[in-house]
């Protein structure tokens, strides 16, 4: 039998055993509050955004310096309406890349031929209709457009429909001048907003969709040089920095002389922004904003992704993790 001394090392032994281990936290750093506090704020800040539409809204943003991605409904799929733009000019540019079409190549719009660089110019600062689906069409059509998206490991975002065929599914009165163009131009508020109600069968279509994390994953595969050559990266991102449209949506309350590349997508009931804004200290954040189902008009989708970009921009560079070391 053993000895007094021996069983009560045998109990404590035996106690250790049956002891619950500590948390993993209880090995590492201690959480820090700060940065989860600011966090909170910030989705605190897109769920009040939200809350001023009667529609859904989806939002992503990713500091493509750490990674850190804050969102909510990033996993909801939207329509794209014309985002899905910068997904064509991927394209294009992958195929200037592998050296089967020249850039310098022309094709016809409204009877009068154009190069290639003038189309993608049309199509993602004016969001040209007609110059877009000339080039889906030198691209090979939707379906090529979306075997490219696949290729480069993007999920949750497909191209089934060049614009023509997008606008009739949505049953969109807009000429071939550009979706945003057409909402935009020569019409006051409500003459937009009375042809601007949602098309709920359309919407909840998953065809020619995405959800704001895949656009995201796109726009990151783009500025870091994971889906396209350095040089056509960079023509890219150039044209989306000349943007003309969607002036009151993403860059509506960012700092001025803020640098952005970005594409607009209008439609029935849905607004949205997409695209890459730069820091100050040279840092720069994947921003997605979907608004669709919406009958409070354009006015306040605007000011919803407005708000958003704002808030993330004072996130990312005052919250403490984000900063560079």
């Amino acid at each position: 039998m053993p000895r007094p001394s021996s069983l009560a090392a045998l109990l404590t032994a035996f106690g250790l055993f049956l002891a619950p281990l500590p948390a993993a936290d209880a090995f590492g750093p201690t959480p820090n509050i700060v940065q989860r506090t600011a966090e909170a704020r910030l989705l605190g800040e897109f769920e009040r955004f939200a809350a001023l539409t009667d529609g859904t809204v989806g939002i992503a943003v990713r500091d493509l310096h750490s990674g850190q991605s804050i969102g909510i409904n990033n996993d909801t799929l939207f329509p794209m309406a014309s985002t899905y733009k910068v997904a064509v000019a991927g394209k294009i540019f992958s195929m200037a890349d592998a050296g089967a079409l020249n850039l310098d190549e022309r094709l016809p719009r409204l009877g009068t031929p154009l190069p290639v660089t003038a189309l993608l110019e049309l199509m993602l600062t004016r969001s040209d209709n007609e110059a877009t689906d000339v080039l889906v069409a030198r691209a090979g059509g939707p379906q090529a457009v979306n075997s490219w998206l696949q290729s480069i490991g993007i999920h949750g975002q497909r191209v089934d429909s060049n614009t023509a065929q997008l606008l009739e599914r949505a049953k969109a009165a807009a000429p071939m001048g550009g979706d945003e163009a057409a909402m935009e131009a020569g019409l006051s508020p409500q003459q937009r907003d009375a042809r601007d109600l949602p098309n709920m069968a359309f919407a909840a279509d998953p065809r020619d969709t995405s959800t704001p994390r895949a656009m995201n994953d796109l726009l990151a595969a783009i500025h870091h040089g994971k889906a396209l050559k350095p040089g056509s990266s960079a023509a890219l991102l150039a044209i989306m920095a000349r943007c003309k449209t969607g002036k009151a949506r993403l860059t509506g309350m960012l700092p001025p002389g803020t640098q952005i590349a970005h594409k607009t997508g209008t439609l029935n009931g849905l607004g949205n922004d997409a695209g890459l804004i730069a820091l100050p200290d040279g840092r720069t954040f994947a921003i997605s904003v979907f608004v669709m189902k919406d009958h409070r008009g354009h006015v306040l989708r605007d000011r919803i992704m407005a708000e958003v970009a704002r808030a993330a921009y004072d996130y990312f560079l005052f919250a403490p993790e984000s900063r560079t070391s």
